[in-house]
């Protein structure tokens, strides 16, 4: 394998294996969390918003402080940024690094997250566990000396495992690395990726049993097709509900740097602040706590009334802002579930009190709503409402769901970058949204297409320094955008490389000629890189 990389028998054991491991990954990382939350707060997510309320409020309060302390010191010294590592830094991965992300970095998240979640913090835990299955990939492409296609596929396969094993949804994990994570769907990856969430899955339930995460026993049937319309209007409220919560989310994060860098006070004391400011709400609002299912399956079952959905998703918004702009950890997608149910269940008390002649059940509102805010935040229609779906088992009221899906996704996609991670990426001025032929010159770096200063045919030298002198050069060490860029300005048809003079060395003042670039080895190397991409992509 490491010689010829591995054959299809070999790459399906391996995207089994790996499945199977990313499922350990997500089921202990959930067990982890819930042993946490056990210890400090006498609950699990399922119950802590309803125990949390008898509790003292020094432990509601100290415990978030103390978790953000523990998260603060441990990704100030295993990150080079202080950053949790999330499904944003997978999908770069899969874009620019041949399917790999950071090892030591990311397992550092993962425990950061693990103890964010457990300790009062109010995130998800996908975003974490996709990393750490990514990590489990990257291994083993590392181990084989992966292709970058195979190094992708299998990553693909891992975030498959995970996602499946996460939400005991198995299609929903299978579409998810797709859509997400990979951004098409190769017919050669679907197989093994198929392995990997099936094999995911068995892990989940045989652990947990072959329940599914939401019992709606009530029923959610839809009345009558007239009333399809309200669930158009709630797919555009909910779209403008994800913008506003992924937008207070990164003006969290602005704020808080901003702070920070104001104030001096050292970066990994940015965790426990918020952790204080997390502790403060949950004395007041404890279903801010952890991940938040016993909210949204309170609001799945309309245990909660109109103002009461109103408060708390208004409240769960904040919370979940100061946590990731507060860099304690975890990801945004349990989060985006809560506030949809929470949404929807409120549009959907003021829908059937309008109406009620034509108007079904207001869970249904609820479970839209759900699946809206998800996949606005998402960026992924499809593997959102597979994973509503298969977390409810409710395939009845697959019009509803998607007609909001499908609204709520347009309209979001208009208001941010697309989705909360490309717009992450987007931030870090990483541009993945736009596709392959704009972030593979970013990638590329000049040296893979220069030639000697003695190449046959190369001008001379004398040729070469009045361009410098002009200002007509490329730097050594440039991206291939940059390039193509340069080229596009001067319109020239080659341009020299130079290495700028070391500062230290005070006896060399001119730059050094290292190269010359040729527009035409720019464009086929492009070119070459474009069509493999489309390859992978449609083979």
């Amino acid at each position: 394998m490491r010689d010829r990389g591995p054959s299809q028998v070999q790459f399906w054991l391996l995207a089994l294996l790996i499945g199977i491991g990313a499922g350990f990954a997500a089921v202990g990382f959930r067990l982890g969390i819930g042993w946490i939350q056990r210890a400090i707060y006498g609950a699990d997510d399922l119950t802590m918003a309803s125990t949390a309320v008898s509790l003292p409020a020094w432990i509601v309060i100290l415990s978030p402080i103390l978790g953000g302390l523990a998260v603060g010191l441990i990704l100030h010294h295993f990150t080079a940024d202080g950053r949790v590592r999330g499904v944003s830094d997978v999908i770069e991965g899969a874009a620019l690094e041949g399917g790999r992300v950071e090892i030591r970095a990311g397992l550092a998240s993962a425990v950061a997250s693990l103890i964010t979640l457990g300790t009062g913090g109010s995130s998800g835990r996908e975003g974490p566990v996709v990393h750490l299955a990514g990590v489990i990939s990257t291994a083993v492409a590392r181990r084989i000396k992966a292709s970058p296609i195979t190094g992708r596929d299998l990553l693909g396969c891992a975030v498959a495992g995970a996602v499946a094993a996460s939400f005991n949804a198995p299609i929903a994990g299978a579409l998810f690395a797709h859509e997400v994570v990979l951004r098409h769907f190769a017919i050669h990856a679907f197989a093994p990726i198929a392995i990997a969430a099936v094999a995911g899955t068995v892990i989940n339930r045989s652990q947990f049993g072959g329940i599914t995460e939401f019992d709606l026993s009530q029923g959610t049937d839809l009345a009558f097709y007239v009333e399809l319309p309200a669930f158009m209007i709630l797919g555009l409220l909910c779209a403008l509900v994800a913008a506003a919560m992924m937008s207070a989310v990164f003006r969290a994060d602005q704020a808080a740097s901003h702070v920070m860098s104001r104030t001096g006070l050292p970066r990994w004391l940015r965790p426990a602040i918020a952790g204080a400011l997390l502790g403060l709400i949950a004395t007041q609002f404890p279903h801010i706590i952890g991940v938040g299912y016993e909210t949204t399956a309170a609001a799945l079952s309309g245990q909660i009334g109109f103002w009461g959905a109103v408060i708390f998703a208004g409240v769960k918004a904040l919370a979940v802002a100061i946590t990731l702009g507060g860099r304690m950890g975890g990801g945004i997608f349990s989060p985006a579930l809560v506030m949809g149910s929470l949404t929807g269940l409120a549009f959907g008390i003021v829908a059937t009190g309008l109406l009620p002649d034509v108007s079904g059940n207001v869970n249904l509102y609820a479970l839209a709503g759900m699946g809206a805010v998800g996949a606005a935040v998402l960026g992924a229609p499809i593997s959102t409402a597979m994973i509503v779906f298969e977390m409810t088992g409710d395939w009845q009221t697959g019009i509803a769901v998607m007609t909001a899906v499908s609204l709520s996704s347009a309209l979001a996609s208009r208001l941010v970058h697309r989705s909360f991670f490309l717009t992450q990426l987007e931030n870090r001025d990483v541009h993945v949204a736009e596709g392959p032929q704009v972030w593979l010159p970013q990638k590329m770096r000049i040296t893979a297409v220069s030639r000697g200063l003695e190449d046959d045919g190369a001008p001379p030298q004398a040729v070469l320094v009045e361009m410098v002198r002009k200002g007509r050069a490329l730097t050594d060490g440039m991206r291939l955008h940059e390039a193509l860029a340069e080229f596009e300005r001067t319109g020239a048809a080659f341009l020299p490389v130079i290495r700028p003079p070391d500062t230290e060395e005070t006896d060399k003042t001119e730059p050094e000629l290292t190269a010359i670039v040729y527009h035409v080895d720019a464009l086929r190397a492009l070119n070459q890189a474009l069509a493999e991409t489309a390859a992978e992509e449609h083979g």
